[in-house]
């Protein structure tokens, strides 16, 4: 980093430290977790905190769950594939998101050096030629006009004996194709694909720079998640450490410090007064969130929220997130779901109020799921995640021979 950028973080440096329960609550509310700051509109949420995970087919509606008052998954449906306001993309970190119709552009150009680089090499890994990709990939360009069609339906249609599912891949990180509605429901991620041009005909790739992309996308992710440190941007984003500097250099970002903390923060400049007059919640809040949710996903440092002593009952050796439960802005706990049957493994013992109210929301999201009543099972032990398979944290609860 260069002096004059040394200069002016040391000068704005001279910051207040604010309480942690004061910065949980602000996030909280930011991130449509509070009683008062649910949202009624698919839209607001996803834009304000960004985008949804979506990796896993399922996260996206628990996510909204968590965050909405009245959410049914049809509303997600009808936003991703009828209004198209949001749609399903890979981007930062080379993970597919959900994100608004209103960002594509900058979210596709800031991360394409990044996601198409892993969807070519995996063509050649397979085997695939650029020779034969550009060949295929016109040809798909072409049966898709005007509708849109499964792998397995473009790999009859076109007599393929390539792999299908890697050629729709890289695609859609060049903005070819769109993943449309999934074939198998709201938790299957066996898209169908329509041309990235018809569905949204006045997004274009070329009307911005990747400097301008990424520094935008790292003002946003700051408004959405600060305070946050360079280590959260830069793991979010997936961008260098001296590009995310040089963005937090900016005027409209300010350093601020948080008790018992040692790295420093930042936050939109604009935001740190709303923060210092955020009063932590006079009840317990407490939210059962799902796997790779982005409210336990958007930080590399998570000492704000997590005793680092459960750390391994959260987070796999890849940094990946399970489902937990999060009472009053720190995660407390694990929850997984087997039939109707919600499992709750809690790290503490709880009063009995709290414990009450652990077992309401599990009921409550337990019947979102299972789409009847649902039971509740306590756990009094669980495997770490970094001593189980990969896939661990979608059954967090369940024993390692189950999964």
């Amino acid at each position: 980093m260069n002096w004059e950028g040394s200069l002016v973080r040391s000068l704005k440096s001279a910051s207040k430290t604010i309480n942690a329960a004061a910065v949980n609550a602000f996030v909280l509310a930011k991130h449509h977790l509070t009683t008062g700051s649910r949202s009624s509109s698919v839209p607001r949420v996803v834009a304000d905190i960004i985008g949804l995970h979506a990796t896993a087919a399922a996260t996206p509606y628990l996510s909204l769950f968590a965050r909405m008052k009245h959410f049914t998954r049809d509303m997600l449906y009808t936003e991703l594939y009828v209004k198209r306001s949001l749609a399903k993309v890979r981007c930062m970190r080379k993970t597919v998101f959900v994100l608004p119709r209103n960002i594509l552009a900058e979210a596709l150009v800031a991360t394409r050096a990044m996601t198409e680089l892993v969807s070519t090499q995996y063509s050649r890994y397979l085997g695939m030629s650029e020779e034969q990709y550009q060949e295929t990939a016109g040809k798909v360009l072409q049966i898709l006009k005007g509708r849109t069609m499964s792998s397995s339906e473009i790999k009859k249609e076109l007599a393929l004996k390539l792999n299908v599912s890697a050629i729709t891949n890289l695609m859609c990180d060049q903005a070819k194709l769109i993943r449309a509605s999934p074939q198998g429901g709201w938790r299957s991620n066996a898209h169908t694909y329509a041309l990235f041009s018809e569905w949204f005909p006045d997004i274009n790739l070329l009307t911005i720079r990747e400097t301008e992309a990424r520094a935008a996308m790292v003002k946003r992710y700051v408004r959405a998640f600060g305070p946050v440190t360079e280590s959260d941007v830069s793991w979010w984003t997936g961008f260098p450490m001296r590009e995310v500097r040089h963005t937090l250099d900016g005027e409209d970002v300010t350093p601020v410090q948080i008790d018992n903390l040692d790295q420093e923060f930042y936050m939109s400049s604009d935001q740190v007064q709303v923060m210092n007059s955020t009063d932590p919640p006079d009840k317990n809040e407490v939210m059962f969130l799902p796997t790779l949710d982005p409210y336990p996903m958007g930080y590399r440092d998570r000492g704000r929220y997590l005793n680092t002593s459960y750390r391994d009952y959260v987070f796999d050796g890849s940094g990946n997130a399970t489902s937990t439960i999060v009472v009053d802005g720190r995660i407390t706990g694990v929850w997984d779901i087997e039939d109707s049957t919600v499992k709750v493994f809690l790290f503490e013992t709880a009063e009995d109020r709290l414990r009450d109210l652990v077992q309401s929301e599990a009921r409550r999201t337990g019947s979102f799921v299972a789409e009847r009543k649902a039971d509740v099972e306590e756990c009094h032990s669980m495997v770490p995640l970094p001593r189980r398979t990969a896939g661990g944290v979608m059954s967090p609860l369940r024993s390692p021979s189950q999964n």
